[in-house]
């Protein structure tokens, strides 16, 4: 594999999806949130959101998992960060890692990850975490998780603060942070391939004594992705509105789609804004979501019409048979 590029001084604005910032900045315009955000720092504090994500993990350092440690310096190496986060590992068997925290994010990746991917697919995904915290989304993850695990009822200083919109919003955000970090996690790596390998794994596990194929598994997100009618289009939007991730086959065609439209290959010849030089105005994080969100409208319309003009030929077809 050819020597990774150092993507020095790089903002993460050069990586971060166009719905991810309008979201988060709609999100944060919601009657309420702010209050949420406070109330939980006042009340749980730093101290209390490690306590609560660490009780069971163990720190990853030069002698503890040193193999992990050093792709870590790696990756941080690649992406230019000059922070380096406290990193666990915690036991447990779901396939997931996170960045989380408040004042000092930490990343948390299972055993369960670690147990699927290999060294080149551990290096993407902490790639990936690495990128949510540089974009800034440890805290907004946090206020997420922190509610789906404890839920309101559990953090009866909330009450009075309705719930299911900022729900509802925060899901949706954290579903398009999750393409942003994706994008980290490929330049962090720099192996297109064993970023899509992650999906895969991630979607149904390793391949044990069994052959797993990513070809195949390609050809399934571009299915998933341009098949089915409107009804399917419908289910497809409220079978993911009360989830974190967005499903693997639709993060690799997500992927597939900023590579091919080129902004990766601009990146590695070193055209992408550096870090203190990238302001513009939120107007155009709206402007760049309004088009990625018109983009999926207008498929949606064609599919919808395709289904109409299909039942109507069918109709036309039967009446003139029958008379």
């Amino acid at each position: 594999m050819p020597e990774r590029q150092i993507l020095t001084q790089i903002s993460p604005r050069a990586w971060e999806h166009p719905a991810d910032r309008a979201a988060l900045n709609t999100l944060r315009a919601l009657p309420g949130f702010d209050e949420v955000v406070k109330k939980v720092f006042a009340v749980l504090g730093e101290k209390g959101v490690r306590q609560l994500f660490l009780a069971n993990a163990v720190r990853v350092g030069p002698r503890q998992r040193p193999k992990l440690d050093e792709l870590y310096s790696e990756v941080l190496a690649t992406l230019d960060c000059d922070t380096r986060w406290d990193l666990y590992v915690s036991q447990t068997p779901v396939a997931n890692a996170m960045a989380v925290g408040m004042d000092r994010p930490f990343i948390v990746v299972n055993s369960g990850m670690l147990t699927i991917l290999d060294r080149e697919e551990r290096r993407n995904v902490l790639a990936h975490e690495v990128g949510h915290i540089m974009s800034g989304h440890a805290t907004y993850t946090t206020i997420a998780l922190l509610l789906i695990l404890l839920g309101a009822r559990n953090m009866p200083w909330l009450a009075g603060i309705a719930f299911l919109p900022i729900q509802l919003a925060l899901l949706e955000w954290y579903r398009k942070a999750e393409f942003t970090a994706d994008r980290a996690g490929l330049l962090g790596s720099q192996d297109l391939k064993s970023s899509m390998s992650v999906y895969l794994k991630l979607a149904g596990g390793g391949a044990g004594d069994d052959e797993i194929d990513l070809d195949a598994f390609l050809a399934q997100a571009a299915e998933y992705e341009t098949e089915g009618d409107a009804v399917d289009r419908v289910w497809k939007v409220l079978n993911t509105a009360f989830q974190t991730h967005p499903f693997a086959t639709v993060r690799a065609a997500e992927l597939q789609r900023w590579v091919t439209a080129g902004d990766y290959d601009r990146i590695l010849r070193g055209e992408y804004p550096r870090r203190g030089t990238d302001d513009r105005p939120l107007t155009e994080d709206y402007a760049e979501a309004g088009s990625y969100y018109r983009q999926k409208a207008q498929d949606a319309y064609n599919t919808a019409s395709d289904v109409l003009t299909r039942a109507r030929d069918a109709f036309t077809d039967r009446m003139r048979r029958g008379s």
